[in-house]
């Protein structure tokens, strides 16, 4: 355990301190939703900077850092669309998404490689910290809340593209070299035939 997974155990265990929060009921909870919110996602960009700096990068890390962000990201927003902040649809889309790559991810890791983060993924990221945050505060100032749905459209855009990045990474790291080796061993045994076998004459 060292310290960018530490880092990345404290993101989770806010987690749920975020959502008591958001969905207890006391004055400027808002405030203080923001500033845990915030909190981690700033240990989202620390492990990862900190694991890179000092050459900390594990499995364990590699595995649980993304895991930590999506259950921060969708714990959110599903407190959002009870709070009646958030569409419900849109959040089933990235939520969904957010699951998706997650199980795309274990099953890379399962086939002995990682897919890693691309720009777009980090630029969704990005997005929904700022389209959270803006729903949140735009119950105190509603110019917030405005520029929060036009974020979250934005993060919705985001999300579908990285997926299909994401999907494109792991099929050329998984399937085509196995469909090549499939090619591969299928002309060798071909090129073992007899020449008179009516198999190769077809």
């Amino acid at each position: 355990m060292n310290l960018p997974n530490s880092l990345t155990v404290i993101r989770l265990f806010l987690i749920p301190l975020l959502v008591v929060v958001l969905l207890t009921r006391f004055p400027n909870k808002e405030f203080i939703a923001v500033a845990i919110f915030l909190a981690a996602s700033f240990t989202d960009w620390a492990d990862g900077y900190v694991a890179r700096r000092r050459g900390e990068i594990t499995t364990l890390g590699t595995w649980l850092d993304p895991l930590a962000d999506k259950l921060l990201v969708a714990s959110a927003f599903i407190a959002l669309v009870e709070m009646a902040l958030a569409p419900a649809w849109m959040v089933v889309i990235l939520v969904g998404r957010e699951l998706a790559v997650t199980g795309l991810r274990n099953v890379a890791l399962a086939k002995g490689f990682s897919i890693h983060a691309s720009e777009m993924g980090k630029a969704k990221m990005a997005t929904q910290v700022f389209a959270i945050t803006s729903l949140i505060l735009g119950t105190q100032f509603s110019f917030l809340g405005l520029l929060g749905l036009l974020a979250l459209w934005l993060a919705l855009f985001l999300a579908i593209v990285s997926a299909m990045q994401y999907c494109r990474q792991f099929w050329l790291q998984a399937g085509v070299p196995e469909k090549s080796d499939r090619f591969r061993e299928t002309v060798l045994r071909l090129s073992k035939q007899p020449e008179g076998d009516v198999s190769t004459q077809r």
